[in-house]
Formats: structure tokens, C-alpha cells, sequence
């Protein structure tokens, strides 16, 4: 696949899961990479192995994307390092009364926990994509040309009774800001597509949520998906959400 040689992306969350497979494998189809986590030391190690390999070329900036200023430095060295931003994709995020380590025994209904928990949910989940929207559409717009990809869930369609700050601010992206930031891309050449995974093999835990198929995926999947957006081939996708669940949204969900 020549498509994506001396192509740049950006990649946020990306020490790790779906954000760290998505710059191995952009970079090993020759493309360049910038590479954004909180996680400087862990991320930093990830670039050296991308670029040990010697294909494309792998750059790490420290990102707390709930910062706009720290959004739009790493959208400046982008732009610096590689001279244009050819796909900006979102995967930073998470449940955060789960990367929050709330006590559940503690606080154990959603009125209970303590509302800063909830906005570090909503400020990482949907605001940083945002952030990032606004960050790169600047220079998408001069280029006239460009990809924004965020990543949904699965919970974006289900809702959670608990952890209320994840599929609220999925939802926003699935719907709300994919077709929003499509609609403003139109003259400019500009698509925004959301891939929504269901269950991902990131964490133990993901191995226990239903299926169809009776299993969770493995990230290569979700990112084999990015990959087919971005390609030459998936040019004719514009403003969609693409669950890739295993079926998960489409089970019997009655209770006898």
C-alpha cells in the first residue's frame, strides 16, 4: 500500500492501544507520524523503536489534550517537522471512573461520584477532539485537503447508567461533531469519518463483553478500518459513523 508514503498523521493516545498500533503501522507503510500521549517517557521509547525500523518517520510530543495551547503546539510541530497534516485521528480517551480508579464501594451510584471525575471524562472524551478539530482544520483549510477520524464506541449507542461522562461525549462525537466538522470540510476538500469499535482486546476486561461473533477484537482490526478511510479507496466515505462491533449493537437485549 503506496498510499499513506510521506503522508503525515497525527495520533493522540498514542504511548499505547489503538493509538500506538496506528503510528507502527502508518509509519511502516512509510508514512509520518506525530505521536501525542501524557505519558512522555513511555511515548518517547515507542517513537525510537518506529524509528529503529527505518520506514516512515515517527515524532513524540507530550500532549495533554484537554489543553488547548498543548493541542496547538503539536499541531505547529506537525506542521514544522513534516510541512503538512494529512490525518489527524483521535484516540485518546477513556471511561473516567475507570482511568480514574473511582471506588465504586465508595461512591456507588452516578450521583455519587464526585463531578471533577466526570469532567476529566467529558474534557478528554469529546473536548480534546474538538480541541483537535479546531487545532488542525486551520491548516487542513490552507491545504485544502485532509482527514479527521475520531473514535467512538459502541457505548455511544448503549449508554452506561454509571460511567455517564464516556457515551455522552461519544455520542457527541459519533453524531454531532463527525457530520459537523464534514459539513465545514466540504469546501475545502476535507472529510471527518467516525470508526465506533465495540469491545477491544486493549485490556483484559474487553474479553468479556458480548458479541455476536463471541469475541472481542483484536486492535489491528479497528486500525485495518482507519487504514481503508484513509486510503485512496475509502475516499467516497464522508460524515459517517462505522461501528465495527462484531455485532454487538445489533444483539437481543431483552430481559426475561
Amino acid at each position: 500500500m503506496k498510499d499513506f508514503i510521506n503522508k503525515t498523521a497525527i495520533s493522540t493516545g498514542a504511548a499505547s492501544g489503538m493509538g500506538l498500533v496506528f503510528a507502527q503501522n502508518w509509519a511502516a507503510l512509510g508514512g509520518n507520524v506525530l505521536m501525542c500521549d501524557v505519558n512522555d517517557a513511555v511515548l518517547q521509547e515507542k517513537v525510537a523503536e518506529i524509528n529503529e525500523k527505518g520506514q516512515g518517520k515517527a515524532v513524540g510530543v507530550h500532549c495533554d489534550v484537554r489543553d488547548y495551547a498543548q493541542v496547538c503546539a503539536a499541531r505547529d510541530r506537525a506542521v514544522t517537522e513534516f510541512g503538512s497534516i494529512d490525518l489527524m485521528v483521535n484516540f485518546a480517551g477513556g471511561t473516567a471512573v475507570r482511568m480514574c480508579g473511582v471506588d465504586r464501594a465508595q461512591y456507588p451510584q452516578f450521583p455519587d461520584v464526585p463531578i471533577d471525575v466526570y469532567d476529566w471524562g467529558i474534557d478528554v472524551n469529546l473536548k480534546g477532539p474538538f480541541y483537535f478539530a479546531h487545532a488542525v482544520l486551520k491548516q487542513m483549510r490552507e491545504q485544502k485537503s485532509g482527514l479527521i477520524i475520531n473514535i467512538g464506541s459502541i457505548t455511544g449507542a448503549e449508554g452506561d447508567g454509571y460511567g455517564m461522562d464516556y457515551p455522552t461525549a461519544k455520542a457527541g462525537l459519533m453524531y454531532g461533531l463527525t457530520k459537523s466538522i464534514a459539513q465545514f470540510g466540504e469546501q475545502y476538500g476535507i472529510r471527518c469519518v467516525c470508526i465506533s469499535p465495540g469491545p477491544v482486546l486493549t485490556r483484559p476486561g474487553m474479553a468479556g463483553m458480548r458479541t455476536l461473533l463471541r469475541r472481542a477484537a483484536e486492535p489491528q482490526e479497528i486500525i485495518d478500518l482507519v487504514l481503508f478511510v484513509a486510503s485512496d479507496k475509502g475516499q467516497f466515505i464522508n460524515g459517517e459513523n462505522i461501528m465495527i462491533d462484531g455485532g454487538r449493537n445489533a444483539l437481543n437485549r431483552l430481559v426475561y
